[in-house]
């Protein structure tokens, strides 16, 4: 979940925990994007800006105890040189759930790494992803097959599989949990993030999942999570995680889908 501090959401946080408490959610943590100088500024908060990010998510906080748990997170950018930056970062303030992303949209990214060919762009990001993973710094990758929407018409996973799974591979050492966002289904290859080929061969790996929204607006909160739970079954999962204090839970997928009020 987001907050207008990163210019393009919507809502105050407590309007995101509202519409939680509603689809029977016990919790949200707000994952904003981090602040990071010189790295698509224009879609994330100011470094001045993340003691009002940890005072907003505070005030919604106190004001939905014993309604919904709030908690404050952070999603994280992630291109090799950023290491030692986030590490500080993320020593701020105490923070429940780190994202590691890799936005292969920005202008920056496709600056550095696009050399015109679409394909070797694709490999490279799931290289990045694996060097993210590798780095320690996230708690999980978040939208893990992003790329496929910047190009569709040259998205071709089963050609790409190869090399995916030498990155899952990479990944599933390190221990590090990956997302199954549901607001793929609103971008161009209308799937969640990643697609089930993908979630296929996490699960082989037994590499955990957190079902995320990636809500930047209120009524996206728990957006299309009976699916994913679905899309879950079907690649062989049972468990879905979530944390806590970076510390990550485990909860059936059974319960969680019967608790939901969507």
């Amino acid at each position: 979940m987001h907050t207008p501090l990163c210019k393009h959401a919507s809502g105050d946080p407590e309007q995101y925990a509202e519409v939680a408490e509603r689809r029977g959610l016990r919790g949200v943590i707000f994952t904003c994007h981090n602040p990071v100088a010189d790295w698509g500024l224009h879609v994330r908060m100011e470094e001045h800006e993340f003691d009002t990010y940890l005072k907003i998510v505070e005030q919604a906080r106190v004001k939905m105890l014993g309604r919904v748990e709030v908690l404050v997170g952070l999603e994280s950018d992630f291109v090799p040189g950023m290491e030692s930056y986030l590490e500080k970062l993320h020593k701020l303030a105490p923070l429940n759930y780190v994202l590691g992303s890799i936005h292969p949209q920005l202008a920056e990214y496709r600056a550095r790494y696009f050399t015109g060919d679409p394909v070797a762009f694709q490999r490279q990001y799931f290289t990045h992803l694996a060097e993210a993973a590798e780095t320690g710094l996230f708690d999980c990758l978040s939208h893990p097959d992003l790329v496929k929407n910047i190009a569709p018409r040259t998205w071709n996973v089963e050609q790409m599989l190869e090399h995916i799974c030498l990155c899952l591979d990479r990944i599933a050492k390190t221990g590090m949990a990956m997302e199954l966002n549901t607001s793929g289904l609103q971008k161009s290859i209308e799937e969640m993030n990643p697609g089930p080929v993908i979630l296929r061969e996490m699960n082989r790996r037994n590499i955990p999942v957190v079902i995320g929204s990636d809500s930047h607006k209120p009524g996206r909160v728990g957006d299309d999570f009976e699916l994913a739970c679905d899309n879950l079954t079907a690649a062989g999962y049972t468990e879905i995680h979530f944390f806590i204090g970076r510390k990550r839970q485990t909860v059936s997928i059974a319960e969680a889908k019967g608790s939901l009020k969507m």
